[in-house]
């Protein structure tokens, strides 16, 4: 049996896809069970990983686990899972976490280090997926691109090499099904480098219509994202976004290395997501 924690999140929703569909037992986790539509032969059960008191029953029976990293889940995720005998976990942690670093740098480096070293220490087996930054962070821009064809926004310049969901979706089902990602930290990417500017020129060309993005100041862009980013990660967004503009994430090649196929590259992407913009 195979537990999904954030099974209705990007992420997650694909992972039980994937499992199911390849006849594993699946158990997922949600809060409200009942609203979804599961795929056929999942087992849902109504749970949350930030109530202590609802680990217990969500874990019974379950030989492996695929962890969404919920700030201060740590302590009480780890001993129920040790005591209703767990073997292996697969996190979703972050590519901001850094080994080399005695005090990770922000609150989102923080939460998911401090989770990675508790599985460390557990007696389970591990695997940490690092994925970089999520295509799907870019879904907001949904409210500008329906209004005209700007996006305004901080950082034009700021690059990363952005991921599709489904490759980190597919490494997470080879790790809780494979062997050989014991003991793994994998950093995942996309394909390539791409600055805000040229994310916007690529989902215009996909559009069929140009859409540029206006870099607006970063006291501006924090005044629009507030509404719905809580205070302290948004800082480390936009710290992230300052500090890539001379030190980008490179790219990784462990996507292939765990799944076996390329990362999906950016306009895949934005063909599979136009009707959101």
């Amino acid at each position: 049996m195979i537990l999904i924690t954030g099974a209705t999140g990007n992420v997650g929703r694909i992972v039980v896809e994937r499992l199911a569909a390849e006849g594993h037992e699946v158990r997922a986790l949600s809060r409200r069970p009942e609203q979804v539509q599961w795929p056929f032969g999942t087992r849902a059960v109504a749970g949350d990983l930030v109530d202590a008191a609802s680990l217990g029953p969500a874990l019974d029976g379950v030989e492996s686990v695929f962890l969404f990293a919920a700030p201060g889940l740590g302590a009480d995720f780890v001993g129920a899972a040790q005591a209703a005998g767990v073997r292996r976990v697969v996190l979703l942690s972050s590519g901001a976490v850094d080994d080399e670093a005695q005090v990770q740098d922000g609150p989102i480096a923080a939460w998911h280090h401090e989770i990675e070293q508790l599985l460390r220490a557990s007696g389970m087996r591990w695997t940490f997926l690092r994925p970089d930054t999520f295509a799907t962070n870019l879904l907001p821009w949904s409210y500008q691109t329906k209004n005209g064809d700007e996006i305004h926004g901080a950082y034009a310049k700021a690059a990363a090499p952005v991921i599709h969901e489904a490759d980190i979706a597919d490494a997470a089902v080879a790790a809780l099904t494979g062997e050989g990602h014991d003991a793994k930290a994998y950093r995942l990417t996309g394909p390539e480098l791409l600055t805000h500017a040229d994310q916007a020129r690529i989902l215009g060309e996909v559009l069929g219509r140009p859409i540029r993005y206006v870099e607006i100041p970063a006291e501006q862009a924090r005044a629009q994202m507030s509404g719905h980013v809580p205070a302290p990660i948004l800082d480390d967004i936009l710290k992230f976004w300052e500090q890539s503009l001379e030190r980008p994430h490179p790219v990784s090649a462990d996507v292939e290395a765990v799944t076996g196929h390329k990362a999906r590259d950016f306009r895949s992407w934005a063909r599979e997501h136009a009707e959101v913009f």
